[in-house]
């Protein structure tokens, strides 16, 4: 098992730099990770033929899966999965998301599944359900955009006036990366400078750009 929980973007990083001809221990450094991580990430994409560059077409989804073979009912002895039905209908609850439910759920199981192989049981499970038997979105294609539906109290230092600031959130569906940041409004000049920074922290623009009807003003 690895030490550390990667995301699917780091462990792109870890395969692009060992194409580069760097040690594992500059790879270590280079992503802030322990030297122990780098060879086992490596060691698992050795054994699934991955070297970089990637195959094109290669999904977020994909990669895991093969870095991290496991079906999603076999698990490892000791670590519970949760009940994946009622993963499904909080989510659809306002304010929830997969990384609250993770929270929720190590809390409970404190030796549990980490965060990323988290997400990919609940997306394989996902994939059963779905009639055609695939999962309708394909890594790094669709980004979704909207305001949460919490806002966030601000406190002014100098007067102790309170007031509701907007959280802008940008997710990819297929992987849950988030991009958020709480606004002073929701007036359009934050909306729009609130897209730019989301594809600057992305480091690129998705194929499909999906607002959900966001109130503006």
């Amino acid at each position: 098992m690895t030490q550390e929980r990667l995301s699917v973007r780091k462990i792109r990083e870890i395969l692009r730099l060992q194409g580069t001809g760097l040690s594992n221990r500059a790879i270590a450094r280079a992503c802030r990770i322990s030297n122990s991580t780098v060879g086992e990430y490596l060691r698992r994409a050795e054994a699934a033929s991955l070297h970089w560059p990637l195959p094109e077409g290669l999904s977020e989804d994909e990669l895991f899966q093969k870095l991290f073979p496991l079906s999603v009912t076999e698990g490892v002895p000791g670590r519970p999965l949760p009940n994946w039905e009622t993963v499904r209908d909080e989510l659809k609850k306002k304010g929830v998301t997969l990384k609250l439910l993770w929270i929720e759920y190590r809390d409970r199981h404190p030796d549990g599944y980490g965060y990323t192989q988290f997400c990919d049981y609940y997306r394989k499970w996902a994939k059963t359900q779905s009639p055609s038997g695939r999962f309708p979105h394909q890594g790094g294609e669709e980004l979704e955009v909207d305001y949460a539906g919490l806002a966030v109290s601000i406190v002014n230092p100098e007067s102790g006036e309170t007031r509701q600031a907007p959280v802008f959130v940008a997710t990819f569906p297929a992987s849950d990366y988030v991009y958020a940041e709480v606004q002073p409004s929701r007036e359009l000049c934050h909306w729009i400078n609130g897209h730019i920074r989301a594809f600057t922290f992305f480091g690129g623009l998705p194929k499909i750009l999906r607002p959900d009807n966001p109130k503006l003003g």
